[in-house]
């Protein structure tokens, strides 16, 4: 049995109409009130026994976090400046025709992808954060810590700033335009991976691969300021709401590629569970458990540079849900052990992402929020609460 958080007052005797316990503040109050309140208490108690056997049991977690994931998708289906029917919506997923052509193109070409993407775009930068904190055994680790997304930024900012003033302003508001932004967002994060990966053969501890990471991430910095600098007001006001990072972004065209890019990192994600446990105890008992340090750091490495090149270069920047996110996990399972915290982490991330991509819709009048502007109300509360907690908190055992 699980103790609950609840006290349930013992009855020591009762009266005609009142109640004699071994609280005094109960005695003396009408019998058919202490009866209602003490039912009330026992099913708070069973409530928070169920809680608790479901975030101690993986099954449980993962199938209340599914749920969760369900219940937000068809919420992000249904939440628009436009209101659409539900039964309309389940009729046109199912037979993906109705009777007003404008709520078809709206859910299959709007919504329907957003969702998609802020599903595969949570889960992949939650992993994604997850990873580099065990990798460097740092709770404030995340997926702009090694200057992955400053590289991407770089990109996007070549092909804004710099070609976009040569060739003209409606450039990047063409197909060809957007799609430059993504190839350029995506070939500056890789560089960027590329010379951590390398740098990362070169210093034996990665606390100092950190520290060139963070270097590496100034240097982009600067020279999106030099270009910003000489750039015209459109192009910077242009390359300002790219950075404010937007799920909508990725139409139709381009969501296969997106998914499986997401998906592939997410697998090796998954794989790499082993290698992620042994970590836990330190890299020399990884080492004499034969885990192969160097081979297993590169392996992490990809993995978090595919997954946060993915999401950058298609979504823009998003901030605090691969920083937040596997703290909420940890802090739900109390365990460090990557075989029940990373699949919790990826199906909290979906389900944060499509948390956030509900409020940013939620005004519907002239618009919608930008997105880095929610995900900070929901990531920046759990980092300060880590960060007064620290020492109450266990990490990486």
């Amino acid at each position: 049995m699980y103790k609950t958080a609840f006290c349930i007052p013992m009855i020591h005797r009762l009266g005609e109409n009142t109640v004699f316990c071994q609280y005094p503040i109960f005695n003396g109050i009408e019998k058919k009130y202490f009866v209602r309140f003490h039912r009330f208490l026992s099913v708070c108690g069973e409530f928070k026994n169920f809680m608790y056997i479901c975030a101690v049991n993986r099954k449980g977690s993962i199938l209340i976090g599914l749920g969760a994931i369900v219940v937000l998708f068809a919420l992000n289906l249904m939440m628009g400046k436009i209101k659409i029917p539900v039964n309309e919506i389940f009729a046109i997923l199912w037979s993906g025709s109705s009777e007003q052509p404008a709520w078809q193109h709206i859910i299959l070409q709007s919504r329907l992808p957003q969702a998609i993407t802020a599903l595969f775009a949570g889960a992949s930068l939650a992993a994604s954060g997850l990873l580099l904190q065990t990798l460097f055994r740092n709770p404030l680790a995340g997926p702009s810590i090694l200057g992955i997304s400053d590289g991407a930024n770089l990109g996007v900012a070549l092909v804004m700033l710099l070609v976009g003033n040569s060739v003209g302003n409606h450039f990047i508001y063409t197909f060809g335009g957007s799609l430059a932004i993504i190839i350029a967002s995506f070939t500056g994060a890789c560089l960027i991976l590329g010379l951590i990966i390398f740098f990362s053969n070169k210093v034996s501890t990665p606390v100092m691969l950190l520290i060139i990471g963070l270097m590496i991430g100034y240097l982009a910095s600067s020279a999106i300021s030099i270009l910003n600098y000489y750039s015209s007001a459109d192009r910077m006001r242009a390359y300002v709401m790219w950075g404010m990072g937007d799920f909508s972004a990725v139409t139709n065209e381009r969501l296969p590629f997106f998914v499986i890019a997401s998906l592939t990192g997410l697998i090796l994600s998954i794989l790499l569970i082993k290698p992620l446990n042994a970590l836990l105890l330190g890299e020399m008992y990884a080492a004499n458990l034969g885990v192969h340090i160097k081979r297993t750091r590169l392996l992490i490495l990809l993995c978090t540079g595919l997954l946060i090149a993915t999401v950058t270069a298609f979504c823009g920047p998003i901030s605090f849900i691969g920083l937040a996110v596997p703290h909420i996990a940890r802090l739900l399972l109390g365990t460090s052990n990557h075989s029940r915290l990373l699949p919790l982490t990826i199906i909290l991330g979906a389900c944060i992402a499509l948390i956030c991509n509900v409020i940013t819709i939620l005004p519907g009048s002239d618009g919608i929020l930008p997105l880095n502007a929610v995900t900070p109300l929901i990531g920046a509360p759990v980092i300060i609460y880590v960060i007064i907690n620290r020492k109450n908190i266990q990490y990486f055992n």
